[in-house]
């Protein structure tokens, strides 16, 4: 049996076999069906299950299975405006039944949870439970287990709790603070953008029960990621940021630690810690954001990840992810989706989210009818079986009745769970626009529209919980507070930044240019990485492996017992070296535990029992090595990884992309906090970005990961950017990036082809005793240097073929490893070492007006520097292989021409030019040194 709406169509030997079904075990059949025979004492019955059919107990079983499923529809749930009509009601007639039944007593009442019952006492009892300020969706949770828990709380309560009058006053005390402090920023700011809550305040007041309710059943941190509408207020009210501190921020003239960038007053984070009057402690973190909405959903996930993983040994109920949504926002924003699809699964969970969207019913000046195509704005929830509740804003106890509820479905099933908070915006988008340009029959009713503390304060009076003294204090007693607040803003014209997380981050410090060029000990004993190498890679036949994988586990190891490491080895020698320091390793991405190109193979297989060994972990016994396959998401997942790395500094987090193209449907996260989030927030943050880059005929979406972009992004040692070319340098900057005490974001482009290069091998005494190298000079050059090419990554490799082929002595291959912060003084270094060269040349695979050059141009000194690249174009690469290798071909062929005169030589150098052309070419250079030697 699929449902129990089918009941009305259900014939008498279905019925039987359903009721013998029943009798065999209970278990085996749906809840609803499974309550409804328990209702029956058959003992004492005389009459057949069959004869049960005629009787309208059925139709009241559906009646109540309407209920619950389409209550929601019928709900009393908008403040401001009428509910669009929804077909077929739940009028009784729509179930077979009528008013002369409603006296009738019938059995189906259990399933409610009511003795035998007249229907009308039925009927009035889903009406209080499903159609009142609370509408409920869940029925679509394929969880029965779940479904009854939702059913037996709501229905047991008919969806409410009585409150004590103490409870009462502190619900209206926050309610008439967050009320008064829109009001007060209105008049004292007027003009001012401060995206008001008018509306949806009853937020405040939830936030704060949701702190001391949560305290209350083992959730210890809570973070927060929320947009900037109501920011203002839930710093103050909930946040305790002091208000002298907002007031200052409306009027300031400059920030404070000499910064000069910061952000506006509404995208600002905080962080704090509470007594409930639970006596629990409860740490809050309010992450900032920017107005790209929704892209602080994933971060806030990771935040709460690191902090389960690395602060609470795992323990989901300790801490809670909260995402703050708009109605538009959380409808039509991508990455909401991309977010709540990593819900459950092994590498983001963390133990269910709780969702609040501030239903303002309008998005900017589009109306919901405009704004989305589904019925509700929370539809996405359906994706992963959360339940969904819709609530009047202006019933303040509903609104902390159905938290509480969430809190507790929460921490028992660990899923995520929506809370929509239905109420009106009541000012424009910002305060300085209007609203009636584009809604006047919604504002009209808005204009007349009590406050939720108005509403509140008539229903308490009403009910004698408080007299209007009381409320009249109440709201005397904050204005006075904000008086003096304002009076203190005034005498402060400086805004302190207070980073978030701070305390994290306590042993590290923002760089300086000079930071960078620190050393950096990266070493390692040599003895520990041979045994590393060989034990991580030390696989048999009887481990079951497939056959290829153990050929390169095995190749791993005669690599290291000959004193070498390729790329894939390196890499996995960085991460064994940081683990044995205490440094915890996260890589996530898409394929990113076999890697992309089948070099990383972090985890095996046993191909019998399809067993994943994590050689890291189950060989070496590093337990914090993590390395996940991701959805297929790029937005989603980097912002929760840029998430984790905020909150755990001490380990090594990575994000790898695909291919590196892919980077550009993350590229809101790069934007708004990899290179941004230091100068606007104080945020310090250790990402790094594995990108797979390079020019081999792939077409233009498996090529470039824009590297121009990221290089137009650098300032102010915002970030690094390297493209390495020897496994010795990535496994120095692996380690570098957490041995320095500073944490920048890496951004680092990865090889394809490179990584089973002949040529791309270091000595493990390279490992042991080296250390990161940014720039690499040619050691293969005789005599008197005429041509120095300057290049990063993989072209370098191309060139080299070619000047060995050639055996081009006079020409220096010079490859720049690390772009940004751009190593100025090796380069320097290196031009007056090359001081004769006639030819400067700066060689990419890109086109000329992408990849290294534009910012190279203005790096390196040199007004004879030319550029060798692929024409300008409008896509990144060619589609043909063909093409592409013609390309490839002239762009080397550029760097060493070929020689045209009589003397034939293999390429052009200056050897093959004599008499006056070469006096002139003479001339030339020692004009350019003279000039040269005079700019620098």
């Amino acid at each position: 049996m699929k449902h129990t709406s089918f009941i009305g169509n259900i014939d008498p030997q279905a019925f039987d076999a359903l009721y013998q079904q029943y009798q065999h075990n209970p278990e085996l059949v749906e809840p609803g069906w499974r309550h409804f025979f328990e209702g029956f004492d058959f003992s004492k019955s005389d009459f057949k299950p069959s004869q049960m059919v005629a009787s309208k107990e059925f139709n009241v079983v559906n009646l109540i299975e309407g209920y619950r499923k389409r209550g929601h529809l019928f709900t009393k749930t908008n403040p401001v405006r009428q509910r669009r009509k929804y077909s077929p009601t739940l009028d009784l007639r729509n179930f077979d039944l009528s008013e002369t039944d409603l006296e009738t007593p019938f059995e189906a009442a259990k399933l409610i949870g009511l003795p035998r019952s007249p229907l009308k006492e039925i009927v009035s009892h889903l009406e209080q439970t499903y159609c009142q300020s609370i509408g409920v969706e869940y029925k679509f949770v394929r969880n029965v287990d779940v479904v009854r828990w939702i059913e037996t709380r709501i229905e047991g309560q008919k969806c409410r709790r009585d409150f004590s009058i103490d409870e009462k006053k502190h619900l209206f005390m926050h309610l008439n603070q967050a009320v008064a402090f829109e009001q007060f920023i209105v008049r004292k700011f007027p003009g001012q953008k401060s995206f008001s809550l008018e509306g949806g305040e009853g937020l405040v007041p939830l936030m704060d029960q949701l702190i001391e309710f949560g305290s209350t059943k083992g959730i210890e941190e809570f973070v927060i990621g929320m947009a900037h509408r109501g920011r203002l207020n839930v710093l103050a009210n909930i946040l305790k940021k002091p208000h002298r501190d907002i007031f200052t921020e409306f009027n300031a003239i400059s920030f404070a630690d000499g910064l000069n960038v910061g952000d506006v007053k509404y995208h600002m984070g905080y962080n704090n810690s509470f007594i409930t009057h639970a006596k629990k402690r409860a740490d809050v973190h309010l992450l900032p954001n920017p107005s790209h909405l929704e892209t602080v959903t994933p971060v806030a996930q990771g935040v709460a990840r690191a902090l389960i993983g690395h602060k609470h040994d795992g323990n989901f109920d300790k801490v809670l992810p909260i995402v703050i949504h708009g109605d538009s926002a959380v409808a039509a924003q991508g990455v909401v989706y991309e977010t709540v699809q990593m819900a459950n699964l092994e590498g983001y969970t963390n133990g269910g989210s709780l969702h609040l969207v501030i239903n303002n019913q309008v998005g900017f000046t589009t109306n919901y009818t405009e704004a989305r195509s589904s019925t509700y704005c929370t539809d996405v929830a359906k994706v992963t079986q959360s339940p969904v509740f819709h609530v009047n804003a202006d019933d303040l106890e509903s609104l902390v009745y159905v938290l509480e509820l969430a809190i507790e479905f929460r921490q028992k099933w660990h899923r995520d769970v929506f809370i929509d908070l239905l109420g009106y915006r009541k000012h424009g988008h910002n305060e300085g626009d209007e609203p009636r340009f584009t809604q006047p029959a919604l504002y009209k009713a808005i204009a007349q529209h009590p406050n939720p503390a108005e509403i509140y304060a008539k229903k308490l009076i009403a009910e004698q919980s408080v007299d209007a003294e009381y409320i009249e204090n109440e709201h005397k007693r904050f204005e006075i507070h904000l008086e003096e607040e304002f009076a203190q803003s005034q005498q402060n014209k400086t805004v302190n930044m207070r980073p978030f997380m701070a305390h994290a981050w306590q042993n590290f410090r923002f760089p300086t240019l000079a930071s960078f060029g620190q050393p950096v000990d990266t070493r390692f004993d040599k003895q520990k990485l041979t045994d590393f190498a060989i034990k991580a890679n030390s696989f048999s036949e009887s481990d079951g492996l497939f056959r290829k994988t153990l050929k390169i586990k095995q190749e791993r190891v005669d690599l290291a017992q000959k004193n070498k490491a390729d790329w894939a080895l390196a890499e996995q020698l960085a991460y064994a070296t940081l683990l044995s320091e205490g440094f915890g390793v996260r890589i996530s991405g898409q394929d990113s535990v076999r890697g992309t190109f089948s070099h990383r193979h972090a985890a095996v297989l046993d191909e019998n029992s399809e067993r994943r060994i994590f050689a890291l972990r189950e060989k070496l016994g590093f337990t914090k090595f993590q390395v996940y396959n991701s959805l297929l998401s790029e937005y989603g997942v980097l912002g929760f990884e840029y998430g984790h790395a905020l909150a755990s500094p001490e380990t090594l987090t990575i994000w790898e992309a695909q291919f590196g193209d892919f980077v550009n449907t993350a590229q809101v996260i790069i934007d708004q906090y990899i290179v941004s989030a230091g100068e606007k927030w104080g945020n310090m943050n250790g990402l790094t970005l594995y990108l797979p880059h390079g020019y081999e005929g792939q077409g233009a979406e498996h090529s470039s990961a824009r590297m121009e972009r990221f290089l137009a992004l650098a300032a102010d040692e915002n970030m690094s950017v390297a493209n390495c070319t020897t496994p010795a340098n990535l496994f120095h900057l692996i380690r570098r990036q957490m041995k320095r005490n500073f944490r920048v974001p890496l951004v680092l482009f990865t090889p394809k082809s490179l990584l089973r290069h002949p040529k791309v091998v270091s000595t493990l005494d390279q490992l042991a005793y080296g250390a990161f190298e940014p720039v690499i000079d040619d050691p293969e050059t005789q005599g008197e240097v005429t041509r120095v090419v300057f290049c990063t990554g993989k072209i370098y490799f191309d060139l080299l073929a070619e000047k060995e082929k050639l055996q081009a002595s006079d020409v220096a291959l010079i490859r720049i490893e690390e772009l940004y912060p751009f190593p100025k003084d090796h380069v320097e270094a290196l031009i007056k070492k090359y001081h004769s060269a006639l030819i400067w040349l700066w060689v990419q695979e890109e086109p000329e007006n992408m990849g290294a050059w534009n910012f190279i141009r203005d790096q390196i000194n040199l007004p004879e520097l030319k550029v060798v690249a692929r024409r300008r174009t409008a896509t990144t690469a060619v589609g043909l292989q063909a093409i592409h290798k013609l390309e490839q071909q002239e762009i080397v062929q550029k760097v060493f021409k070929p020689c045209t005169c009589e003397r034939k030589l293999k390429y052009c150098g200056l050897q093959c030019v004599s008499g006056k052309e070469r006096v002139r070419i003479l001339k030339q250079r020692e004009y350019l040194m003279q000039l040269k030697d005079n700019m620098l």
